[in-house]
């Protein structure tokens, strides 16, 4: 018999997972029902309400934009009607760069910011930490070399991952949260806060809030 806390660590649990399931199925529906009214979606490429979230990443399924999410280990912690999870999760993009088809590989957690609202558990922020990455020709056999000046423009976290989207056509977010760094000690902070009863969520950037490419 579960106790009701570790009942709604599962129920959290299973929020996180139909998170990355219905996003990468294309169930749109689903997709937005894991999102509280007013929630945020901090991405690379993306940054703000996650109702415009979820209509960019359906834009970009229909275009043909391939981006898939794995889901490891989770931690919640859950303080009343609000609780803070940490999720160990895998992107996966593939695309073109300098007309080779590649793979890039990108190993970080999810934080999200939760709250529970007329009885039911809803993401009000989602920030990724991003740990590393790397990228990866499909076809072992091409040949492929980056810009080295370029991909030092990027943090070392997502490296990879923006050098490919730009080329796609991306704005890219910088300073986003990695594995060191004020900006993960900062959103340690707002994650334990928000625990506490702050009045929002934390202050999510706004550095490089772009709408994805036409």
């Amino acid at each position: 018999m579960l106790t009701e806390q570790e009942a709604e660590e599962f129920r959290i649990r299973q929020l996180v997972e139909k998170w990355a399931l219905t996003r990468d199925a294309g169930d749109w529906a689903g997709f937005a029902s894991v999102w509280h009214s007013g929630g945020w979606m901090t991405a690379t490429w993306f940054q703000g309400p996650a109702a415009d979230f979820v209509q960019a990443s359906r834009d970009g399924f229909a275009a043909g934009v391939n981006i898939l999410h794995f889901l490891g280990g989770s931690h919640c912690e859950v303080t009343g009607d609000r609780a803070v999870t940490q999720t160990k999760m895998t992107i996966q993009q593939r695309a073109g760069v300098h007309e080779v088809t590649a793979d890039v590989t990108c190993t970080g957690r999810f934080y999200d910011f939760l709250e529970k609202r007329a009885g039911a558990w809803g993401i009000v922020r989602r920030q990724p930490i991003y740990e590393k990455d790397r990228l990866d020709p499909v076809d072992p056999a091409a040949r492929l070399t980056l810009d080295p000046e370029q991909l030092a423009r990027f943090p070392a976290g997502y490296r990879h991952l923006a050098y490919l989207q730009s080329h796609l056509g991306y704005r890219i977010a910088p300073r986003l949260p990695g594995l060191r760094g004020p900006e993960v000690e900062r959103l340690y902070q707002e994650g334990q806060d928000w625990l506490r009863g702050s009045a929002t969520a934390g202050m999510p950037t706004a550095d490089g809030l772009l709408s994805p490419p036409a």
